[in-house]
């Protein structure tokens, strides 16, 4: 299958890279400032699985206009507009489409762009980052790449799919329901990404505090309440399992969010938690915690 990575930045240059690194038929679209720099350097990956120096296939938008089997879309939230504009080209009636952003919303402006049966569910659970020099910095156990058809069969382009995601040195796990995953997902990492961005701080310090420990629950249970309101498909024991992980994963962990803050680039407050608190405003909710959340990232990325 011929595979297009959109962005060839932390998350699409690490999975990009490792599928190109087995050595399948990989292209990445990318910016022309990105472009000039792998070229020079090459795609470099610094991982706690294994290093790699790989030579890859770069466009820029516009050039080689051909449809392609496959398309990761890896950007953030605020990109992906003008990313569907640069893929349309690229998208023809057998593309798969698998984005790997947080949330949930961005499914609809994917599925109004292309057609219904173009856009798989996707999701990605992986700590990195890229240094100075545009290198992957990957830094963590976890490296997984989930995907499956939104409809919940196995069908058969999805399974060869997976066999061509198969082998790399990098978890890529067909879902039988990815869309509970992807809503799961986003539990998870609004949590995550909400208590990190607040206090400043990597998990482990915030757990051991009691009330960072409470604002951790209460932003699980907040965030819980808002998606059962518009029928997501999340567990009865959601929170607690939620909870249990945000307890498990390494002290040091810090969200993708958190580390834009801390480089000072922009981060996903509307697509993470303006989401959330529109749903709650529309179904009288109260969500004082997610409100402070989302109030803190305003004023980041207001100053």
């Amino acid at each position: 299958m011929k595979i297009l990575v959109v962005g060839a930045g932390a998350v699409g240059g690490y999975f990009g890279g490792r599928l190109l690194e087995k050595g399948e038929d990989v292209t990445f679209l990318v910016r022309e400032k990105r472009k000039k720099q792998l070229e020079a350097t090459g795609l470099v990956i610094k991982s706690v699985h294994g290093d790699a120096v790989l030579q890859p296939s770069l466009i820029t938008s516009g050039q080689q206009v051909e449809a392609y089997d496959v398309i990761l879309l890896s950007m953030k939230a605020y990109h992906l507009e003008a990313a569907i504009a640069d893929c349309v080209p690229y998208v023809g009636p057998q593309t798969m489409v698998v984005p790997l952003l947080n949330g949930i919303s961005h499914v609809d402006k994917l599925v109004t762009a292309f057609d219904e049966k173009n856009v798989l569910g996707g999701l990605c659970f992986v700590e990195s980052t890229l240094d100075s020099e545009g290198s992957i910095v990957q830094t963590s156990g976890i490296h997984d790449l989930v995907f499956g058809e939104r409809i919940g069969e196995q069908t058969e382009r999805v399974l060869k799919l997976a066999e061509v995601f198969d082998g790399t040195k990098s978890n890529f796990v067909l879902s039988e329901n990815i869309n509970r995953d992807m809503w799961h997902k986003y539990l998870f990492i609004a949590t995550l990404a909400g208590v990190t961005t607040l206090f400043r701080s990597p998990i482990g310090p915030i757990r051991e505090d009691s009330y960072g420990a409470a604002t951790i629950k209460d932003t699980l249970q907040e965030v819980a309440a808002v998606m059962r309101s518009v029928d997501a498909p999340i567990a009865e024991n959601i929170v607690e399992l939620n909870w249990d992980k945000l307890h498990s994963i390494e002290a040091g962990m810090k969200s993708s969010m958190q580390r834009d803050m801390e480089k000072g680039l922009s981060v996903e407050a509307d697509h993470f938690f303006g989401y959330l608190l529109g749903i709650a405003a529309n179904k009288e909710i109260s969500v004082p915690t997610l409100e402070k959340i989302y109030a803190n990232l305003r004023i980041y990325d207001g100053q």
